[in-house]
């Protein structure tokens, strides 16, 4: 008696690549991404700011398009 077999139910199409993502592979970067972002912008442990001013008005733009 030989061992069952399974075949997988979908196939792709031919000429089509059929890739799967878990979906926590789409969340994780997405989630350590912002929380960069957040460490970036976070003024609360930034020294002062001796750089140039047009940089320093986007970063605070930036911000506060981020936080509430």
């Amino acid at each position: 008696m030989s061992a069952p077999t399974y075949t997988r139910s979908r196939t792709a199409a031919p000429g089509r690549v059929d890739i799967r993502l878990p979906w926590w592979a789409v969340v994780l970067p997405a989630v350590a991404f912002v929380a960069l972002l957040l460490l970036i912008l976070n003024p609360a442990d930034s020294q002062a700011a001796s750089g140039d001013p047009s940089i320093v008005r986007i970063l605070a733009h930036a911000r506060d398009l981020v936080l509430p």
